[in-house]
């Protein structure tokens, strides 16, 4: 067996994906997904103006709505027909998270198994709805409110208007299943990495053409791209940073032989949480104000432009917001995703523990305070890679599609994408190996 694994990991190369026929079938099959989601967004909605809604966007495209628009892959800016995004998924995703940890209903739905997390998943999906419906009425009206946006504005715009984004948030659902099932990685974070990508080479080139016209120093812009380097290279750092707990399982006699005790370890992720707290964070702060940008174009109260104005993406509120959402997350999410309890019972199970801490108990105690530190410092990376960007970004006015959310976003999808493609390698080439290794033994009997 050490002899197969030495092997294998010294014939894991490029030429292995010539061999691996499933693998290349998944990466076509998301890239395919990938490219149907990116002609969608330029799709434009019935009705709309293109010219009077552009003006509207620009005057309101630094706010919230600038970040739903990097989200949305630019859908919003165009208002094409997946100007809603996969957003309403993700809100419908939390509250149903949110609600499971409170309802023991539902608690105990989730404990069922597979069919339990099917029932919650359609729970999830009739939320996705109901959200995507409040959504895309709020935004018919908005629209309508906005001067020439509408060419033609009453029952039937709404009507139609309604049923295109729902339709197109419904088709985003379900296309990012389909990758996740039969393509590579998680197809909801493809498909917002595919949005944010997407944007990237407008802002540099936006950031650049300031540098020409002399709105930004050349000092300035290089200083920007080494500070986007640094936040590169610290997220892969946080990201692959793992807290090892000693395992020990003792000696154990089978027949007349006695086996020496074994050692392992336990690792525990420094962002358990990994990209979800930003996601959840940003989808929170974007529910509220899909109408409420384009306030400047309709009558809405003096309140409801102060709450605006001081959600508005580098504003001191916001910011306080999207910092305490990202750090309740980040240990909300850890405490759904692992479970410190059932990890001591299955170490208990297979005689396993924790040299210095008796098996059960005293063991789940143990872990949960350690998961509990390591996730602090996970929530402070968190804060600080997507908040300390978006300080010095609304202070030089760069396009903030180059933005501390962004780019965690984007290098976490790419190292779990990678991550997940050389696990399909590894895969492919053990099974050839122990082909291999059967054949021969064949051949030697004979």
């Amino acid at each position: 067996m050490a002899s197969a694994a030495e092997q294998l990991a010294s014939n894991l190369n490029f030429s292995a994906f010539a061999k691996a026929e499933d693998l290349k079938k998944r990466i076509w099959f998301t890239i395919g997904a990938l490219l149907v989601y990116r002609l969608g967004t330029y799709i434009p909605l019935p009705g709309i103006n293109p010219e009077a809604f552009a003006q509207a966007f620009q005057s309101q495209s630094k706010g919230v709505l600038g970040m739903f628009n990097m989200f949305a892959g630019g859908a919003v800016q165009r208002m094409a027909i997946f100007a809603l995004g996969i957003m309403p998924y993700i809100s419908a995703s939390i509250i149903m998270q949110l609600m499971t940890s409170v309802i023991p209903s539902l608690e105990a739905l989730k404990k069922e198994g597979e069919q339990g997390r099917k029932i919650i998943n359609q729970y999830t999906r009739y939320g996705t709805v109901l959200l995507a419906l409040v959504q895309a009425y709020g935004i018919s009206v908005g629209l309508e409110g906005g001067n020439g946006i509408v060419s033609d504005p009453g029952m039937f715009f709404r009507i139609s208007t309604v049923v295109t984004l729902v339709g197109g948030t419904m088709f985003l659902m379900w296309l990012g299943e389909q990758i996740t099932a039969r393509g590579i990685g998680n197809g909801i974070s493809l498909i917002i990495f595919a949005g944010i990508v997407a944007g990237l080479p407008h802002a540099i080139s936006g950031t650049l053409e300031l540098g020409r016209t002399g709105a930004l120093s050349t000092g300035l812009i290089l200083a920007i791209m080494v500070l986007a380097i640094v936040v590169i290279a610290l997220i892969v750092f946080f990201e692959r940073a793992q807290r090892r707990l000693l395992i020990q399982y003792p000696k154990r006699q089978v027949g007349n032989r006695m086996f020496q005790g074994d050692t392992s370890h336990l690792p525990l992720k420094l962002n358990t949480a990994g990209v979800i707290p930003p996601i959840f964070a940003s989808s929170l702060l974007l529910l509220p104000a899909t109408v409420a940008g384009f306030s400047q174009t309709t009558n809405m109260p003096a309140w409801a432009n102060t709450i605006l104005a001081a959600l508005g993406n580098g504003q001191p509120l916001y910011m306080a917001f999207y910092a305490a959402m990202i750090v309740f997350f980040a240990f909300f999410y850890t405490a759904i995703v692992f479970n410190p309890k059932d990890t001591a019972d299955q170490l208990k199970k297979h005689s396993g523990f924790i040299p210095g801490y008796r098996p059960g108990e005293r063991t789940a105690d143990y872990i949960d305070y350690v998961l509990t530190r390591i996730t602090v410092v996970g929530a402070v990376y968190l804060v600080l890679v997507c908040l300390l960007p978006e300080f010095l970004i609304s202070a030089t006015g760069v396009p903030f599609n180059l933005g501390g959310t962004s780019l965690l976003i984007v290098v976490s999808v790419t190292l779990d994408t990678v991550a997940q493609i050389q696990g399909h390698l590894i895969a492919h080439q053990y099974e050839g190996l122990i082909k291999k290794s059967k054949l021969r033994g064949g051949k030697k009997a004979r």
